[in-house]
């Protein structure tokens, strides 16, 4: 096979996170970039996404990237088809469409220690090369139908989130909707609509607030365009007003019982019945799973076409649901709000590192990394969305943008000073992680609860204890001294200067 042509970085993923680490890479001047994606177009979540009433949870000025703004947001929170076609608009205004290798999906991702070379191989067997490379897939990309007894029996018709199928008419028909966490709230509001009957099966209640949600007058869309610093302020507003959401999100502080306040009151205000509103009454602290924001998803629960249900499910039955009190609940169809393959164990694919070392193993109990970003013998690898990068308060964008940052940092690094690897120091990652632990020991998502954070023994992999203002700060010092750096020499001498 033909030796492939070595780049200077791949990038896994045309989402959000993996179009904007090409914006800012060939800002800093790394102009031979190649992005794969296994699909067909670009958007990541937002493309694969499209179940009725999607939209984004977070204000959509935040939930953008600083250097690519849209001045033409029709409202506050506006649906996942507009997010989409922003995201479209994003790639082309950076003419970014002839980086991208549709339809190649990565099946294995390897480092040549000598030659300082990630090879990946994809199911084309088509092969790419780069000398870094920018893992940008999403810890939420790949969805599955959750393990539940009896499902492989079931003859309706059964439909996941973040897989919709459109050719499938609600409209008459008996669906259950299993899960009610944040894509739940938006779909259920939509079904109530036009199907005979909508039945919600809750394991566990979450905290519901309203949601602030209005038009952008034209007016505001004209001044955001024709003055972006007006609506950078209006981005930083928001920013600050989330970031003190942490006070009472990610710790358990009396502002969580003002939290906890607010919730309690919106069930009174907007639910009637007293053994209902017991039901959606959540039995944990605020923040210890995702918060909701719905104004609508509490009157779809009161319609006479809905019911919730909050006993366990002993079983898919071939004719719907079975639950543990016995009653078979018949059924046209079962939406699956819930089931991921969360990839807290690395991506989907083998990642081999120095020494044969394998990503997967290394990670098989819990992820590891310094600062979410690099894996100690897995030198030129960057992760966005790496283990313990995720807010509990704030936008996963700004989140990203600071990873994409601080990738940008080491790729200019090694690519500057001719390096043949940066492999971060186990100490300096050991070091890092234990004080991460010890952080999030303090926060809410330690609390007690289940949630998806988490694995199966209780290890927290996935959030960060703290403000995005600490996040960011962390991110913008890429130091080389944390770093075994090997020149690009026939003879490696260690480089010991400091960035």
């Amino acid at each position: 096979m033909a030796r492939p042509r070595i780049h200077d970085t791949l990038i896994v993923g045309a989402g959000f996170s993996g179009l904007g680490a090409a914006v800012k890479l060939r800002q800093a001047g790394v102009d031979d970039v190649v992005i794969v994606e296994r699909s067909d177009r670009v958007g990541g979540t937002w493309r694969d996404n499209t179940y009725p009433g999607v939209a984004c949870d977070i204000p959509t000025m935040l939930y953008s990237f600083s250097f690519a703004d849209n001045p033409t947001w029709s409202r506050m929170y506006p649906s996942g088809g507009e997010i989409y076609a922003h995201i479209e608009e994003l790639t082309d205004r950076h003419g970014l469409r002839p980086l991208i290798r549709f339809d190649t999906e990565i099946t294995g991702l390897s480092f040549d220690e000598r030659a300082g070379v990630w090879t990946a191989t994809t199911k084309g067997r088509k092969r790419f090369a780069a000398r870094t490379v920018v893992l940008a897939a999403g810890p939420l990309a790949d969805h599955k139908l959750p393990d539940i007894r009896g499902i492989d029996t079931y003859r309706g018709r059964t439909i996941h989130s973040a897989a919709w199928d459109h050719d499938f008419d609600v409209t008459g028909k008996r669906v259950a909707v299993i899960g009610t966490g944040a894509s739940a709230v938006q779909i259920v509001p939509e079904l109530v609509k036009t199907a005979a009957f909508v039945k919600v099966f809750q394991r566990t209640p979450g905290w519901v607030l309203p949601r602030p949600d209005v038009e952008m007058p034209a007016s505001v869309q004209a001044l955001f365009a024709k003055v972006p610093a007006a609506q950078e302020l209006a981005r930083q507003a928001l920013f600050w007003g989330h970031e003190a959401c942490a006070a009472a999100l990610v710790w358990n502080t009396p502002l969580s019982g003002l939290v906890a306040a607010l919730g309690k009151a919106h069930l009174r205000a907007t639910v009637k019945d007293a053994w209902l509103r017991r039901q959606l009454t959540p039995g944990f602290t605020p923040g210890c799973k995702r918060m909701l924001i719905s104004n609508d998803y509490y009157p779809a629960l009161q319609r006479d076409n809905c019911k919730l249900i909050d006993w366990p499910i002993a079983t898919i039955s071939p004719a719907g649901i079975r639950t543990s009190d016995g009653v078979e609940h018949h059924l046209d169809a079962i939406v699956f709000a819930t089931g991921y393959d969360v990839h807290l164990s690395g991506p989907p694919f083998p990642v081999t590192g120095l020494g044969g070392r394998s990503l997967q193993q290394e990670w098989a109990d819990h992820a590891e990394a310094f600062k979410s970003a690099s894996a100690h013998g897995f030198p030129n690898l960057f992760f966005m969305t790496g283990p313990n990068s995720g807010p509990g308060h704030n936008s996963l964008l700004v989140y990203i943008e600071g990873q994409i940052d601080y990738a940008v940092s080491a790729v200019t690094t090694i690519l500057g000073q001719n390096l043949r690897y940066l492999d971060v120091r186990a100490d300096t990652q050991r070091r890092y992680n234990a004080a991460i632990q010890q952080r999030l020991t303090r926060t809410t998502w330690m609390s007690g609860c289940r949630s998806w954070y988490l694995t199966a023994d209780g290890f927290n992999a996935s959030m960060y204890p703290g403000l995005a203002t600490q996040y960011l700060r962390q991110m913008r010092q890429f130091r080389l001294d944390d770093y075994h750096a090997v020149a690009h020499e026939v003879r490696a001498r260690a480089v010991t200067s400091t960035a």
